[in-house]
């Protein structure tokens, strides 16, 4: 016990200090304008160079220093919520991994390389999600697994077709990838999607919240989902006019839609708010097939420390509530956790992009920057209407967990004086509130020239209202009442349960299989291989057993017969 604290304690300084070391070099290297590039050549075959190559530009030592500084918080976090558990050192092991393989994918732009911390990425998870080692969890990891396995053969076949221009390093070859390049470009965007989630391979995302909540806290905001966005941005100048351009406009708009409308179904704590992520990663991906990667890498950054937030006082509320995730459960927060409920409202409204908070900054001006751009009617109805489910969603989330009536969920031992949780929650609290202004005035010195109608500028702010006071009146009802929403069951379930996808991703997807599997046993395993082989070489065995057997047993008859087929034999041969 006195090794794991010495350890989670340990972890947290020395990422604190690397985080702070990384971000010192990303500003000297954002004022400076100024990169470094490492790079070791293993071999040449046939004039394409094997290298491990390191790209310490802004970029990717700002986006480190994130990493680094939501993994101590984390560290520090789980030295509290995990002392309970006898596997606390393999859990600190795992997360350190973790957050090695991100680093290994962030600060490579080389195809081969990135494989290596992409792969480590979709394995540790997999161990972490299974970590409380239950069916529950075994289900939730194989499908995590799985489904990132398709993106990893997307960056293998990736690799494949880079060949053909000399090397793996997009850094230097996206500028050149014309048309011509349209299946590369598939394959990336194939990759990126699994690891972000997006349509239609959404579904692993809240199953992964089987997964501790630290990890949950990592993975949603820096770490996993966002290797894919990160991925997208880093390969953004190859898109830029393009087919796979708009292709990835669409899909990442339905899923910011699917996923802010599924939220406003669901009762699981943790489900919505890893719902918020997937419509956040949507937001993220389509302002960048927009465009503007700049954009998309500033809500990154922004979204990790509310995200990161939020997660956390989601832990502490479940553990202080008796364990339970149901929203319906809890109730009157306010009275009894007045520090964790003062960060969890900092962390819902900058989700909702209230006005000079961290998420204000980054969804304002992408918002904007979406209506000035050349995108249809459709487009810009489901940007203005994911923007309002996401109100609504927070709002229904505030008033069941903070300020409903008390409920029997809340008469365990509900408090937050845990030191080394709010601790920890206080770092990023103090990043929700005045993070993206500093980032703002890093990245963006310059601002953009914005010029719209009045009307479009007060579109946000209305629609944002008009969110919340529908998420507030939607949800005040009482647990006796008859929900509205069951007298349309089958409409209810599918906007509930994320389009089927959940059903499709599992059943539907092995079932093809497994009917076929049943065939093979019926007819091969249990008949026709059955009768060649096992039973039926069994019977013939047991037929020349009983031959031999009559030979062997002295008897008159076979002697007398054995005589004359002899005798008959040697006057034939004769």
């Amino acid at each position: 016990m006195v090794w794991s604290v010495l350890m989670h304690e340990m972890s947290m300084f020395f990422l604190l200090m690397s985080s702070l070391l990384s971000g010192g070099l990303s500003v000297k290297s954002l004022m400076d304008l100024s990169a470094c590039v490492v790079e070791w050549e293993f071999f040449s075959l046939n004039s394409c160079c094997m290298t491990f190559t390191l790209v310490l530009d802004w970029v990717s030592l700002m986006f480190m220093s994130f990493v680094f500084l939501i993994s101590s918080s984390v560290m520090f976090y789980s030295g509290s919520y995990m002392s309970g558990d006898k596997n606390i050192n393999r859990f600190m092991y795992l997360v350190l991994m973790f957050v090695g393989s991100m680093s290994l994918m962030v600060l490579s732009p080389n195809l081969v390389s990135i494989l290596l911390g992409w792969d480590g990425l979709g394995l540790i998870s997999y161990a972490l999600v299974i970590f409380y080692q239950n069916e529950k969890s075994a289900s939730a990891g194989m499908l995590t697994i799985l489904s990132n396995r398709v993106g990893d053969i997307g960056i293998l076949l990736s690799i494949a077709f880079m060949m053909k221009l000399g090397g793996w390093n997009f850094f230097l070859y996206s500028f050149y990838m014309n048309e011509e390049w349209i299946m590369l470009k598939m394959l990336v965007i194939l990759s990126a999607m699994t690891k972000s989630a997006q349509i239609p391979f959404s579904a692993w995302l809240p199953a992964a919240m089987a997964a501790p909540t630290p990890v949950s806290a990592l993975v949603h905001s820096s770490t996993l989902v966002t290797a894919g966005v990160y991925l997208m941005i880093r390969f953004s100048p190859a898109l830029e006019s393009s087919m796979s351009e708009k292709l990835l406009l669409i899909i990442s708009c339905l899923t910011m839609f699917m996923a802010g409308l599924g939220a406003n179904f669901e009762y699981d704590l943790k489900k919505i708010i890893a719902l918020s992520t997937l419509s956040q990663l949507g937001l993220m991906l389509s302002i960048l097939s927009l465009g503007f990667p700049d954009l998309a890498f500033f809500h990154l950054l922004a979204h990790a420390l509310f995200k990161a937030l939020l997660f956390m006082c989601a832990g502490v509320v479940i553990h202080s509530v008796g364990d339970y995730q149901d929203i319906r459960c809890m109730g009157g927060l306010i009275n009894f956790m007045p520090l964790t409920v003062s960060f969890m409202v900092v962390a819902n409204l900058a989700l909702c992009g209230f006005p000079f908070l961290a998420g204000f900054y980054s969804k304002d001006m992408i918002l904007e920057m979406a209506f000035m751009s050349a995108i249809n009617f459709i487009i810009l109805l489901l940007f203005i209407v994911s923007t309002m489910f996401t109100v609504m969603y927070t709002m229904r989330l505030l008033y069941y967990t903070l300020t409903s009536e008390f409920n029997l969920g809340s008469l365990s031992n509900v408090s937050d004086e845990d030191y080394i949780m709010t601790t920890s929650m206080s770092g990023l609290g103090l990043g929700g509130i005045l993070g993206g202004s500093i980032l703002s005035w890093m990245i963006f010195p310059e601002s953009f020239m914005i010029c719209m109608s009045m009307s479009m500028k007060m579109t946000v702010l209305v629609v944002s209202i008009f969110g919340g006071i529908l998420g507030y009146l939607f949800n005040m009802n009482k647990m006796t009442y008859n929900l509205k929403s069951m007298n349309n069951y089958k409409g209810t379930v599918m906007v509930g349960s994320m389009w089927f996808m959940p059903f499709l991703s599992t059943k539907k997807m092995s079932e093809i299989s497994l009917n076929l599997g049943q065939k093979i046993q019926k007819v091969g395993d249990k008949g026709w291989y059955e009768y060649f082989g096992g039973q039926g070489l069994n019977k013939v065995l047991g037929d020349l057993y009983w031959v031999v057997n009559e030979l062997q047993i002295n008897s008159i008859k076979v002697f007398m017969k054995m005589f004359v087929i002899s005798v008959i034999l040697v006057l034939v041969v004769m």
